[in-house]
C-alpha cells in the first residue's frame, strides 16, 4: 500500500476531545488496512470504549471490508484529510517506511498515536518521532504486542520472583517457518522499505530480550546472509495483493519450491546477532525464514537457574524451570508453568495491546510498552544489520538523548 500524504499538516489543530470529555467510545482513525488490519478490528468495540470512525487507504477495495466490519465509517485516501475527522486517536498500520511521515503528521496535530512496530526504519527517524511527540505533548504508543503475549509475561513474572536468580544471559531462536510467504513476496523483501528483517521482524524479539533483561543493547555484532530465497528466479509484482491471496500452509515446501517472490529480494533470510546490554547481560538472537516450524524459543539463564519456553501460543505452551539441583538432561524440569490461553491474535496479545492503548489515550500514565524501548530495539536491529553487511564488525549502538529518554521513562508526563 502507498499512502498519499497531504501537503498541509494539521499542525495547530485542537486535539480531539473524546478522552478529555468522558465520551463512552474513543473515536479512532485507522491508516492502512493491510497486514495488520486485525488490530483495527480489535479496536472496534462500539459501546465498550472505542470505535473505528474513519479509515485511510489508497487501495479503495479495502473500504468495502471496513464498511462491513465497522459500519458507516468515513473513508479517505489522504492521511492529512483523515486527521481533520474529529478523532481521539489514530492507528498507523502502514508499511514501515511510511511511519516517520504519517506519525509526524499525527503527532504534530495532537492526535494520540498508535504506531505499529517497528517505530521507524532509521534511528534518526525514531528520534524525530520521539521529539515531535514530546514537543507537541501528544501521546505516543508503539505496538510491541509481544509485551502482552502470555508466554512473555509468564517468563517475566518468573524472573521477577527470582526463579533463576540474577539474569546473566538470554538466548532467542526464532523459527520463521512461513517466512517465504510472509516476508519475501511483498515489500518486506526490499531493504529500501525495511532496512532488513533483523529489524522488521526481529524488533519484536529484541524488545522482549531487553524487557526480560531490564536493559538495552549497547554493543552488537552479527552474521547473516541471503541463503535460499535469492536462488528462486520466479518473481512477480503483487500490487494490491495480500498474504491471504498467496499463503498456503500445506504448500510451498521445501522452501526452494516457492514461486512468485517479490521482484526485489535483497534482505537476509538467515541472521544471528550477539548483544551486550548496558547492565552487563549478554544475549543472542537467531532468525531463520525457511524452517519447517514456526515459533520462538527463549532461554533465560541466571545465577540460580534456567528457564525456557516450549511453544509460544496455544494450550500446550509451557515455560519450564530448572533451579533445584544439578543434573543431566531432564525434560521434566523442576517446575512446569502452563502459559495462559487468551482470546484474540498472538495468544491474546493484540487484545491486551489495544486495551492498554485505549486506557493510555484516556488517562495517560505508564504503559508496559515503551516508545524509548521501541527506539532501542530499532537501533539494535539496524546496527546489527550494518554489522552483517560489514562482515560481522563489532559496533556500538547509539544511545538516545538523555532528556528525551527521561521524558518517556517517566510515562510521558507532559501528555495532555
Amino acid at each position: 500500500m502507498t499512502v498519499v500524504l497531504s501537503d498541509v499538516t494539521a499542525t495547530g489543530r485542537t486535539p480531539a476531545s473524546g478522552y478529555a470529555s468522558g465520551m463512552t467510545d474513543l473515536r479512532i482513525g485507522v491508516a492502512g488496512l493491510g497486514l495488520r488490519r486485525s488490530l483495527a478490528a480489535e479496536a472496534h468495540r462500539p459501546g465498550a470504549g472505542s470505535r473505528v470512525t474513519a479509515v485511510c487507504d489508497t487501495d479503495t477495495s479495502t473500504w468495502d471490508w471496513a464498511r462491513e466490519r465497522f459500519g458507516d465509517v468515513l473513508t479517505f485516501k489522504d492521511f492529512g484529510d483523515m486527521l481533520t475527522a474529529d478523532l481521539d486517536a489514530v492507528l498507523i498500520l502502514t508499511p514501515d517506511d511510511t511511519h516517520v511521515t504519517l506519525g509526524g503528521q499525527a503527532l504534530s496535530a495532537g492526535v494520540a498515536t498508535f504506531m505499529e512496530k517497528p517505530l521507524a526504519t532509521r534511528i534518526e527517524d525514531c528520534d524525530t518521532l520521539l521529539e515531535l511527540a514530546r514537543r507537541h505533548r501528544t501521546r505516543l504508543y508503539v505496538g510491541h504486542n509481544m509485551r502482552h503475549m502470555p508466554v512473555v509475561r509468564t517468563m517475566r513474572e518468573l524472573i521477577a520472583e527470582g526463579a533463576v536468580g540474577e539474569v546473566q544471559a538470554i538466548w532467542c531462536r526464532h523459527f520463521v517457518g512461513h517466512g517465504g510467504d510472509f516476508y519475501f513476496k511483498d515489500w518486506h523483501a526490499d531493504r529500501r522499505r525495511t532496512t532488513g528483517l533483523l529489524l522488521q521482524k526481529g524488533a519484536h524479539d529484541i524488545d522482549v530480550i531487553h524487557w526480560l533483561a531490564g536493559a538495552a543493547s549497547r554493543e552488537v555484532t552479527a552474521m547473516g546472509k541471503l541463503s535460499v530465497y535469492n536462488r528462486i528466479t520466479d518473481r512477480q509484482a503483487r500490487e494490491g495483493d495480500r498474504p491471504a491471496d498467496w499463503y498456503d500452509p500445506a504448500a510451498n515446501w521445501p522452501p526452494l519450491s516457492q514461486r512468485g517472490l517479490h521482484p526485489v529480494v535483497d534482505v537476509e533470510d538467515l541472521s544471528m546477532m550477539l548483544m551486550r546490554l548496558d547492565n552487563g547481560v549478554q544475549a543472542s538472537y537467531q532468525q531463520c525464514h525457511y524452517t519447517p516450524d514456526y515459533w520462538r524459543n527463549y532461554t533465560v539463564i541466571g545465577t540460580e537457574g534456567r528457564l525456557e519456553n516450549f511453544g509460544d501460543t496455544g494450550p500446550e505452551a509451557v515455560v519450564k524451570v530448572w533451579n533445584l539441583k544439578r543434573r543431566g538432561h531432564d525434560p521434566d524440569a523442576d517446575r512446569v508453568v502452563p502459559v495462559p490461553v487468551s482470546r484474540g491474535g498472538h495468544g491474546g496479545a493484540d487484545a491486551g495491546l489495544i486495551d492498554e492503548f485505549c486506557r493510555f489515550v484516556r488517562h495517560g500514565g505508564a504503559t508496559d510498552t515503551s516508545p524509548i524501548a521501541a527506539r532501542d530495539s530499532v537501533a539494535a536491529g539496524i546496527v546489527a544489520t550494518q554489522s552483517i553487511r560489514e562482515g560481522g564488525r563489532n559496533r556500538a549502538v547509539p544511545m538516545p538523548d538523555a532528556e528525551l529518554a527521561a521524558y518517556y521513562r517517566n510515562g510521558q508526563p507532559g501528555s495532555r
